[in-house]
């Protein structure tokens, strides 16, 4: 869009669009749970891959409005996938094990980041938008095949005989009523307010330093590789001070990171403080996805999943749409001190609230390794099993919460 049309508001528009479906995430969630997840995985990707087609079609500016209906339907799959991957997950998984497979799949997908954007920039730039969108759409059915080969005997879904208007707001009455969750996502749904404004502000950056606006895939790459090394300790982290404590240091990082951008004098120091912003971008994610899927039953994860959507996107796309606006009106180091500064007030506010839920889980952590040192040690210091981790991962669920998957201590060698 900023190619088409030389617009940094058109370009930041185009975000507006793809999170508009998350307002209407309620409706879908009914359905999602409804049906089973692998399935719903399977034919979502195949379908996403016929959505993002179009684009191959764009050629000036006048196609603009084909952007923007991709982007809609785009955001769509946003809604679906995720809900449904969540669903999934929780029926794959034990509960103690979902933090590792969340922080998995996250590193994973972060590590495409390091060359995914130079990649689709360069052939961008070599040949146009046609050749990315073909791409794209092929990852889509290559995901849809690999969901496919899954063995898995799901349950069917539990139905729900209650009014329509009972099961549209069965996900925000969860969150409502569970004092955790509603504390976090008012921390979230602070920072939503303004991460939006980076969308077109990022363009307004790279103008400053004279940057074409392909240089964002650099941006994006560097962020990449910080968000891998996020990907890879956030599970350490999240097990040491839980999924609370993990969210407010994610929040705090990701605030201190857009502050040195927005006081930075030189490209080389704007990209040196996109590694610690990408790597708060995982510990959130992987923070808050695991305490939502621990905390809410299988038969509503659907609807609690678009439930967040919908907390989430509706200040997010005042967020773009204001962010597109401002963009016109002050400087892009402007905008990003007013992000640093909601994104650290969002921090201290699950930090203030949730404080004792913090010291409780720190404090839960220390009593599984206790636990696991009784059943490696025994009272008086020595090992009693020949084959102790063995043991212990044979054992109860919170001694096996204590190790990692590969039978080390999670939290700390002590």
């Amino acid at each position: 869009m900023k190619t088409l049309t030389g617009s940094n508001a058109q370009a930041g528009l185009t975000f507006f669009f793809m999170v508009i479906p998350s307002l209407f995430a309620p409706l879908l969630g009914v359905w999602i749970d409804r049906v089973r997840r692998r399935p719903l995985l399977v034919w979502g990707n195949v379908a996403s891959a016929f959505v993002v087609l179009p684009l191959v079609l764009v050629r000036d500016a006048g196609d603009v409005w084909l952007v923007w209906t991709v982007a809609f339907l785009y955001g769509v799959s946003f809604v679906v996938l995720p809900a449904a991957l969540n669903g999934l997950l929780k029926e794959l998984m034990p509960d103690d094990l979902l933090v590792d497979a969340n922080a998995s799949l996250q590193t994973t997908k972060e590590a495409f980041r390091l060359f995914g954007p130079l990649v689709g920039a360069a052939l961008f730039a070599w040949t146009g938008g046609w050749l990315v969108a073909a791409i794209d759409a092929v990852s889509f059915l290559v995901a849809a095949l690999v969901i496919a080969t899954i063995r898995l005997r799901e349950e069917p879904p539990q139905r729900d005989d209650s009014h329509l208007m009972g099961q549209l707001v069965a996900g925000l009455r969860h969150l409502g009523g569970d004092r955790v969750l509603r504390h976090v996502l008012v921390g979230f749904g602070m920072t939503m307010l303004v991460i939006g404004f980076s969308e077109a502000s990022i363009y307004s950056l790279l103008d400053a330093f004279d940057k074409p606006a392909t240089y964002a895939g650099v941006f994006v790459t560097v962020e990449g590789v910080g968000a891998v090394a996020g990907g890879l300790v956030s599970s350490r982290l999240i097990r040491r001070v839980g999924e609370v404590g993990a969210t407010v240091i994610g929040l705090a990082l990701m605030a201190g990171s857009i502050a040195g951008c927005a006081a930075a004098a030189s490209m080389p120091v704007v990209l040196a403080f996109a590694v610690p912003f990408g790597v708060s971008l995982p510990m959130l994610f992987i923070a808050f996805t695991t305490l939502v899927q621990r905390r809410s039953p299988q038969a509503i994860m659907g609807r609690v999943t678009t439930a967040v959507e919908v907390l989430m996107a509706s200040p997010q796309a005042a967020s773009l749409a204001v962010g597109s606006l401002l963009v016109a009106l002050l400087s892009y180091r402007t905008i990003f001190w007013i992000m640093a500064v909601v994104i650290a007030a969002g921090a201290s506010h699950i930090a203030f609230w949730l404080r004792g839920q913090i010291g409780s889980d720190w404090r839960s952590v220390d009593q599984r390794l206790y636990a696991v040192a009784q059943d490696l040690l025994g009272e008086d210091g020595r090992a009693g099993d020949p084959d102790p981790v063995e043991h212990v991962v044979g054992g109860d669920a919170p001694a096996l919460g204590a190790l990692g998957a590969d039978g080390h201590l999670a939290a700390g060698e002590d």
